[in-house]
């Protein structure tokens, strides 16, 4: 035979670059070959594109990271907390409240009694 030496891939090394969710640029760079060889390696293996296998393989690596998200999360770090929330839970840092003509904005004041005033103050317009 001649020409180059036939490039071999390591699947299981593959399968954790997809999961860590390397591109097609870094996984051939991490096994030393151009992103064409890696795409007919997958196909002749796999029978399938590059893209359809990294689809694939790709969701292990974001169960992983979630999964790990998680765990700081719940081991006390505010900061991953506030992130999950606002990523998952749709919470948000402050809420935008407007009204228009027909229905503007009413703010009601508690006395000291905390009952509430019976006539509501109008937020003045801005002109």
């Amino acid at each position: 035979m001649t020409g180059r030496p036939r490039i071999e891939v390591n699947w299981t090394e593959f399968d954790k670059l997809c999961a860590m969710q390397c591109s097609l640029v870094e996984i051939a760079g991490w096994f030393d070959c151009s992103e064409d060889t890696i795409e007919r390696r997958v196909k002749e293996t796999h029978g399938i594109t590059f893209a359809e296998y990294f689809a694939q393989k790709r969701g292990k690596g974001k169960i992983a990271l979630r999964r790990k998200q998680y765990e700081v999360a719940i081991s006390g770090n505010v900061s991953m907390l506030i992130w999950l929330g606002k990523n998952y839970l749709n919470q948000a840092d402050k809420q935008e409240i407007s009204g228009n003509a027909e229905n503007p904005i009413t703010i009601q004041y508690a006395d000291e009694d905390s009952q509430i005033t019976p006539t509501p103050k109008e937020i003045p317009k801005v002109q």
